[in-house]
């Protein structure tokens, strides 16, 4: 068996020594806060090193990620009133004379331009139903831009795919519930840049939301 030395008082740190570590956490937590965290997650920049280090672009993003998700949320909820005569005979005899195919969505196709003005962002998207699917490109003229590709609706929020300065992108979007789908662009170049979107599937709508 080993026994360990146990310290004496003389090596154990003074109260003086114990409240200088403490300070020192204090303010290296507090410089964390204002430098990093603060511009990554809330777009909050009081010293300008978030966007010196592009955090305060990440910052930007989720506020207004959130501030399009609650006002899609006070659409849904404004939405939820039942028109007048929506009874539930009335929707049974609706569900017993529309027939299962011109129930489901008609398969469309779109071709969206858009230009981008140094920091300018937009957003397009896709009204789908739970599983629907739409096939889509998107190409950047003139430089590359930062996207976020993302779902809201009926109090539900989800992100697919986030990318930084990309020239363009294509896949398929497969909504995960009821809701609008599609993309968010900003431009962090130093010039105009021209923005192409082809999408073509089983979508609604497609919107630009101010």
């Amino acid at each position: 068996m080993y026994n360990s030395d146990i310290p004496s008082r003389a090596e154990l740190p003074t109260s003086r020594q114990l409240l200088r570590s403490t300070l020192i956490a204090i303010v290296a937590a507090l410089a964390i806060l204002i430098t990093i965290v603060l511009p990554a997650e809330y777009n909050i920049d009081p010293t300008g090193v978030g966007r010196v280090l592009g955090l305060a672009q990440m910052g930007e993003i989720k506020v207004q990620l959130a501030e399009e998700a609650a006002r899609d949320r006070q659409m849904d909820q404004n939405s939820t009133v039942p028109a007048p005569g929506s009874s539930l005979l009335g929707r049974v005899f609706a569900a017993l004379v529309v027939s299962p195919a011109s129930a489901q969505t008609a398969s469309r196709q779109d071709v969206t331009t858009l230009t981008l003005t140094p920091g300018q962002g937009a957003e397009i998207k896709l009204v789908m139903k739970a599983g629907a699917k739409a096939d889509y490109s998107w190409t950047v003229s003139g430089g590359v831009v930062n996207f976020d590709t993302h779902g809201d609706g009926g109090g539900k929020s989800i992100s697919y795919e986030k990318g930084r300065a990309v020239p363009g992108d294509d896949g398929v979007l497969e909504a995960a519930f009821d809701g609008n789908h599609g993309w968010f662009w900003r431009n962090r170049g130093s010039a105009d840049v021209t923005l192409t979107l082809k999408t073509s599937g089983a979508y609604a709508e497609i919107k630009r939301p101010d």
